[in-house]
């Protein structure tokens, strides 16, 4: 049994979006799969970090949620801000429960033990504007992350971040997130949502103490990333 993660994912078979039109996202579904099934047990955990499907509701993103039920493994999900399907918690696990898909899961105020380690996270939220209404979000992703934690606190065992933004990324830092991450000792931290040239000034590496990494799917190239549990594992 293992854990592995993987971001940004970008599926659109209910959708009318097209993901293949950028460079290096040429068959990307059979791609994912590919790798998916060459890498993931169906005893293991996968954390999709954020923008997993581009319907706009659970209906419009079923096709999508089908595709990873099929998939190996089980999925803890994270919110991305491209994923409009987001509803309430209750109403996601109830329309998980009504089509079947006993494979998926809300990682979300919450956190998860497995494997000697405690997977926590977030959205998280980058200040990168400056206006008020960032200000905002950035404040209640950290509380979010705060509360993920302390939940997180339960469990014996490292606890390991994952996040949909970077906490940091090029001349940008969100130091309210930095600070929950310090605060609670957390050594590592995976994130998504950067691609293709943005990977560049993607943090990838120690900061601060802590050690992050960029698992973007195009980053990866569509290979869902093995996660070390046995706390002493880094990322980077």
């Amino acid at each position: 049994m293992a854990v592995f993660t993987i971001g940004d994912l970008h599926l659109s078979l209910g959708a009318d979006k097209r993901m293949d039109v950028f460079p290096g996202w040429e068959n990307y579904v059979e791609r994912i799969e590919r790798h998916w099934r060459e890498t993931v047990s169906g005893e293991d955990t996968v954390v999709l970090a954020g923008d997993l499907s581009w319907g706009m509701t659970l209906e419009a993103s079923l096709p999508d949620f089908l595709f990873l039920e099929r998939l190996p493994g089980r999925k803890l999900l994270i919110k991305g801000n491209h994923d409009y399907w987001w509803s309430t918690g209750a109403k996601m696990q109830d329309f998980f429960q009504r089509h079947g898909l006993s494979t998926l899961s809300l990682l979300h105020n919450n956190a998860y033990a497995c494997e000697g380690a405690v997977l926590c996270g977030s959205r998280g939220w980058l200040f990168e504007k400056g206006e008020p209404h960032d200000r905002k979000i950035l404040l209640r992703e950290a509380m979010r992350l705060e509360l993920s934690l302390k939940e997180g606190g339960k469990h014996e065992g490292e606890r390991i971040v994952f996040l949909h933004y970077p906490p940091l990324y090029g001349e940008e830092v969100s130091p309210e997130i930095i600070e929950v991450l310090q605060r609670f000792g957390v050594r590592r931290c995976y994130y998504g949502h950067i691609h293709s040239a943005g990977c560049a000034r993607a943090v990838c590496g120690p900061f601060d103490g802590i050690g992050f990494q960029l698992i973007s799917a195009d980053f990866l190239r569509f290979r869902p990333l093995r996660v070390e549990t046995n706390g002493t594992g880094s990322a980077g």
